[in-house]
């Protein structure tokens, strides 16, 4: 290892005085034509590499969004997702607008300004207005988009008590997700990752006469039209509760308990008629067929058809199969959703099952 470093040390070295002497011929007063020098022929050269560059990458946008526009998430499943969408839209068009502008002025400045043996630079010390300019347009635009995002995350935020909202947790590990229901009296029971043991996953106090009641699931089901508060808990390491059909993500720490709500508004039948989403399941359908082929030629089992849902997803890196850690989302009619909490089993009825 100390060889190595000695020679890392010398070559290092040398790099640096080579460096050091192409400073030197460069910072002469009256330098000899020099290979490394722009000429005006590299200066024209350049100037319209920037042009072209700044074609280029305007074309690569309009094709982005000719070809991939169909992959952007349909209208939102949640009451408050037009709000998020607004803002998003709003966001991107004042990004674009100022992205085109500026990029088409630097490209056009550093070709309309190229070098040039008989052109020489004016050097301005400072320039107040200009600065000044420069400086409170930004500022403007941030805090108007700052203040309006604010705005919006408020309303999102507030949950109004008169509106009896569902109470439902997310409970993330590594690397899955359960739900848990409050049951009838919809209040869920005191937990800790302390009490977790055996059946009782999610460490339910089993002291507390609250979760007596309480269900675990591992597929979340919502009544359409009613508003769902979300507590969510992380068992091991960040994770983050991300369901981008219904704008909502919020991320599940260990040791506290975070929340987010909304209300669903589009059940997931109705959803699978939306346009957008029929147009994607047909065109994902024909890449697994195709797949599918290869498959069956190899001796392998044919894919199964996608059909689309709603999903929870890990919006983390939380580890080496974070990739997987997903759970499906049912809205359905407040009778269906009824219907099927009614069949799923109390965790007090599954303890005294184990208990037996």
């Amino acid at each position: 290892m100390t060889t190595f470093l000695v020679v890392l040390v010398i070559i290092l070295f040398g790099i640096s005085v080579w460096q050091m002497n192409r400073i030197f011929k460069l910072a002469q007063a009256k330098p000899t034509i020099h290979s490394e020098i722009a000429s005006d022929k590299d200066n024209n050269t350049n100037g319209y590499l920037m042009m072209g560059f700044l074609a280029f990458i305007y074309i690569l946008t309009i094709l982005s969004f000719w070809f991939w526009g169909d992959v952007l998430l349909p209208e939102s499943g949640s009451e408050h997702g037009a709000k998020i969408d607004t803002l998003m839209l709003v966001t991107m068009i004042l990004i674009f607008f100022v992205g085109i502008i500026t990029q088409a002025v630097l490209h056009y400045f550093a070709f309309v300004y190229r070098g040039n043996k008989v052109k020489r630079a004016t050097f301005y010390a400072d320039n107040d207005k200009l600065e000044f300019i420069w400086t409170i347009i930004p500022v403007i635009t941030l805090a108007g988009l700052i203040i309006y995002g604010l705005f919006t995350w408020t309303d999102i935020m507030n949950v109004d008590k008169d509106d009896d909202p569902l109470i439902v947790e997310l409970y993330a590990q590594q690397f899955n997700w359960k739900a848990r229901y409050g049951g009838n009296d919809n209040t869920l029971g005191e937990a800790n990752v302390r009490l977790i043991q055996g059946i009782n996953q999610l460490g339910v106090d089993p002291a507390d006469p609250n979760g007596q009641d309480d269900k675990v699931v591992t597929e979340l089901h919502l009544p359409v039209g009613r508003k769902v508060l979300f507590k969510m808990r992380s068992q091991d390491v960040l994770h983050s509760a991300y369901m981008p059909h219904f704008r909502a993500q919020m991320n599940c720490v260990p040791g506290m308990i975070t929340q987010f709500a909304f209300t669903p508004t589009i059940t997931t039948e109705a959803m699978r008629q939306n346009d957008h989403i029929v147009n994607k399941v047909k065109h994902i359908n024909e890449l697994r067929s195709e797949k599918s082929k290869a498959l069956t030629a190899a001796g392998e089992e044919a894919l199964e058809p996608y059909e689309f849902d709603y999903m929870l997803l890990c919006n983390k890196i939380c580890g080496i199969s974070h990739y997987n850690m997903q759970m499906k989302i049912i809205v359905e009619s407040e009778e269906d959703y009824k219907a099927w909490l009614a069949e799923q089993p109390t965790l007090g009825e599954q303890l005294s099952k184990e208990n037996k």
